[in-house]
C-alpha cells in the first residue's frame, strides 16, 4: 500500500482541509548498469579533481555556478539554506482557473491528495464544488526544500495536485525557427481530406491500449538471457529519412486504409518492428469487430 511522502492542508479562503500526499504514478523503465564486459564487475565512477587528478572526498566538495566559460563562483550550503523556502505544510490556492486555461506543458509530476483523519468532509465539499465549477485551484506549497507552483484539481474520486513549470521555463515559440508561415495554408479540399482523415481515427482515450512495446521486448530478451538461452542479434535497418510526399495522394490513401481498418503501408516502410506490429493487431481487431457487428445485407453491399 503506498504510503503518504507529505502531509499538510489545502488552504483556501479561511479554509483548511488537511490532506497527505501520495505519488500517482509510477514509472517503469528499464535500467540498466555500466560493468565491465570482460569480467562482469560493476563499474565505479570517482570524484576527482580537474586540475590535479586526485580523488575528492564529499566534505571538501562544494557548489560551484558557471558566470563565464570555466569561471566558477562557487557557494556553501549554509548559504544556498539561508534562501530555502519556509515550510509551511501548506497548499494555499491562490487563484481558481478553468482548467482549458492550462496547457499540458506547464505540467510536470502529479500526486494524488487524499484526506487526513477528520478531514472527509470539507474534502468532498471542496471536490465537488471544484467539479460543479469546472475550475482548478493554482497553488504554491514547499515540498522538501523547493517552493512549487502547482494545478490542484480533481481527478476521478480524488484531488490530484500537479506541479508546474513556470513561465520564464516553458520556451517561446517566437524563438523558434521553421515553423509555417502564410505560404503553408493548405488548400480547401487538403483540409477537408484531413479533417476526414482525424474524423475516422476518433476514439475515446483509453490508456490501457497503449503498451510499452520496446519495454516489453527489452525484458523478454533480458529474461530469455537470464536462462542462459543463446541471442543473435539481428543488424537493425537503417530507418528511411522523412521525404517529400505527394500531400494528396498520401491523404486519400490514408483515408481509405483508415476506412478499412488498415494501417497504410508505405513503400520501403519497415513493417517487424513493435510499433508496426501494434499497429497491424489493432487494425485485424477494428477488422474482427467491424465484422461482427455489419449486417450481413452491409457486407454485401
Amino acid at each position: 500500500m503506498p504510503r503518504p511522502i507529505w502531509s499538510g492542508s489545502i488552504s483556501f479562503g479561511l479554509v483548511n482541509v488537511p490532506v497527505k500526499l501520495y505519488s500517482a504514478t509510477s514509472p517503469k523503465e528499464v535500467r540498466f548498469h555500466m560493468l565491465h564486459d570482460k569480467d562482469g564487475g560493476r563499474i565505479q565512477q570517482k570524484r576527482v579533481c580537474s586540475i590535479d587528478g586526485h580523488e575528492v572526498p564529499w566534505e571538501h566538495i562544494v557548489k560551484g555556478f558557471e558566470v563565464s566559460k570555466g569561471r566558477y563562483v562557487s557557494v556553501t550550503r549554509e548559504e544556498l539554506s539561508a534562501f530555502d523556502p519556509k515550510g509551511t505544510k501548506s497548499i494555499d490556492i491562490e487563484d481558481f482557473v478553468e482548467l482549458s486555461q492550462i496547457d499540458p506543458i506547464y505540467y510536470e509530476t502529479t500526486y494524488f491528495l487524499l484526506p487526513d483523519k477528520g478531514a472527509q468532509k470539507p474534502y468532498a465539499l471542496l471536490l465537488e464544488a471544484m467539479r460543479k465549477t469546472g475550475r482548478v485551484g493554482v497553488a504554491r506549497f514547499v515540498l522538501r526544500t523547493k517552493q512549487y507552483l502547482a494545478a490542484v484539481r480533481p481527478l476521478g474520486k480524488a484531488l490530484a495536485i500537479s506541479t508546474m513549470l513556470y513561465a520564464d521555463e516553458v520556451v517561446d515559440q517566437s524563438e523558434l525557427d521553421g515553423l509555417p508561415g502564410s505560404e503553408a495554408k493548405p488548400r480547401e479540399k487538403e483540409l477537408h481530406m484531413a479533417e476526414q482523415l482525424v474524423d475516422s481515427l476518433a476514439a475515446d482515450f483509453d490508456p490501457k491500449k497503449y503498451k510499452d512495446t520496446w519495454r516489453e521486448e527489452v525484458l523478454a530478451l533480458l529474461e530469455k538471457k537470464a536462462e542462459g538461452q543463446e541471442i543473435v542479434a539481428e543488424e537493425p535497418e537503417k530507418e528511411p529519412r522523412g521525404k517529400v510526399v505527394n500531400l494528396m495522394e498520401a491523404l486519400q490513401r490514408s483515408l481509405a486504409a483508415a476506412k478499412k481498418g488498415e494501417a497504410p503501408a508505405e513503400s520501403g516502410e519497415r513493417r517487424h518492428g513493435p510499433q508496426h506490429r501494434a499497429a497491424a493487431r489493432t487494425a485485424r481487431a477494428r477488422r474482427g469487430a467491424g465484422k461482427a457487428a455489419r449486417p450481413r445485407r452491409a457486407a454485401r453491399r
